[in-house]
């Protein structure tokens, strides 16, 4: 009984220690996605007025209507500076706030030298400073690059973002009394810490053990002691994918053990009291089992559906097809596909919003679920706004009559898109079968009806077509 629960104790504890590595892990993806999503959408803002400053017809317009036409697309957020414009010497020329440009010049700023210096530095995250516009407040810049015609310097584009946005998204995250999360530049530049300390902020940590670690891959999992405040922790890093910033979430050990550590005693000293203990923690342990095994099969539940439209996701897709078709093969039948795509889905995108597009794409997957009804019949998120509906033993004529139902679907949705020639959200749909005649293989379908979506969207949207394979 002794060495069953010197057992059960340190499975416990190895739990515990997965746990908290799991946790980090979503708090981080939590963490990344809120500011990835942010710096896309300032970045397509500063995308729109470089484009615009190239077009000498709207340079030429009054400066009133000018600005409304370059800035249209400024976010406004409650930490969000203005879009400035800056000549090739570093003086302010335009500002998305005013009419009037402001008389500075920041031409001393990193994220000015190295657009300057740099002609394919692209999106540039500058290192924090002390915004001299906004009573030194502690910001970040993201800024583009402007251009002459002969590709020579012209000044940049750029957008404040003040601190206190990381500050008040990490605090709002639970780690525990003693746990950190920490956003850094991929050159050590601390940009923000929780627990938060101004003297840390800007503070360069390339030399710190925890730091190289950091830069070894991807993302991962290790134990270190900090280097600020001497806590040892169980850190869990990512590299953001697009940006030069690195995540980095970390529970300090004591809290990951605190409720290990009570357990360890209870239990102790049950077993050293009473002999029925040895029952006790059999029932517990026949519970966890249950739990894990029950989480497991959620999991597994989960690792096949598309968590936004819950359709299947492209890797059943794959399964599905590589099933149906050697089904079709074997019994000699037809095997039909549809390829569905939201027509000028960027577009609504763009102006109405990702979560506008989320929900758009929940709708139309909610339409095409509900508008096949054998259960051989499957649907499957393809990618992006894309579907596919998998349509065993159907002649292609019956599957063009499903295809035009669930385009009649989508469209009565009704769904507003200003973008389209149609003022809603509408779907082109191709349609390809294959005949047991034909010596042919599944990717020849795939392409077959993507051709066909091809040519309905090339005769105007909105409308299916079909191609036998």
């Amino acid at each position: 009984m002794a060495s069953l629960c010197a057992t059960v104790l340190y499975e416990s504890r190895h739990d515990a220690l997965e746990r908290a590595r799991e946790n980090s892990r979503n708090v981080a993806l939590v963490a990344e996605r809120d500011i990835e999503r942010n710096f896309e959408l300032y970045a397509l803002s500063l995308q729109a007025v470089v484009d615009g400053i190239g077009r000498p017809d709207v340079m030429a317009l009054p400066a009133p209507l000018r600005s409304q036409l370059l800035f249209d697309h400024a976010i406004t957020a409650e930490y969000l500076g203005s879009i400035l414009v800056l000549d090739e010497a570093g003086n302010v020329v335009m500002n998305s706030a005013t009419a009037t440009p402001l008389k500075a010049n920041f031409a001393d700023r990193d994220y000015f030298t190295v657009q300057r210096e740099n002609p394919y530095a692209g999106l540039y995250v500058s290192a924090p400073y002390r915004s001299r516009l906004r009573n030194g407040a502690p910001s970040i810049a993201l800024s583009r690059r402007l251009s002459h015609p002969d590709g020579s310097f012209a000044g940049i584009v750029m957008i404040a973002i003040n601190l206190e946005y990381f500050h008040q998204l990490f605090a709002g995250l639970s780690l525990g009394p003693h746990g950190a999360i920490s956003l850094m530049a991929q050159d050590g530049t601390m940009i923000m810490r929780q627990p938060y300390d101004p003297a840390v902020v800007g503070r360069n940590i390339r030399n710190a053990s925890t730091f190289r670690h950091f830069l070894s891959a991807k993302e991962g999992s290790f134990s270190d002691t900090s280097s600020i405040d001497g806590v040892r922790r169980l850190y869990f890093f990512r590299n953001f994918p697009r940006q030069p910033l690195i995540i980095m979430v970390a529970e300090a050990e004591p809290d990951i053990y605190a409720a290990w550590r009570r357990r360890a005693l209870t239990i102790g000293t049950l077993m050293g009291t009473f002999a029925v203990g040895f029952v006790a923690l059999s029932f517990m342990l026949a519970t966890q089992l249950r739990h894990r095994m029950r989480a497991e099969s959620e999991l597994q539940l989960l690792a096949r559906t598309d968590s936004l439209t819950g359709l299947n996701n492209r890797r059943t897709l794959g399964e599905i097809l590589e099933q149906e078709w050697r089904r079709a093969r074997r019994a000699r039948s037809v095997f039909s596909l549809l390829f569905v795509d939201i027509d000028r889905f960027k577009a609504y995108n763009d102006q109405y919003g990702h979560q506008a597009g989320d929900d758009a794409l929940a709708a139309v997957a909610r339409c095409i679920g509900e508008n096949i009804r054998r259960p051989a019949d499957t649907a499957a998120r393809y990618g992006g706004e894309e579907f596919i509906v998998v349509l065993p033993d159907t002649l292609l004529e019956g599957a063009c009559a499903i295809a035009e139902k669930i385009r009649h679907a989508i469209s009565e949705l009704a769904i507003e898109h200003a973008g389209s020639e149609y003022g809603r959200v509408t779907a082109s749909i191709g349609s390809a079968s294959w005949s047991p005649d034909h010596d042919s293989d599944v990717t020849q379908v795939i392409k077959a009806a993507d051709q066909a979506l091809y040519d309905a969207k090339a005769r105007g949207r909105n409308r299916v077509a079909m191609c036998g394979a």
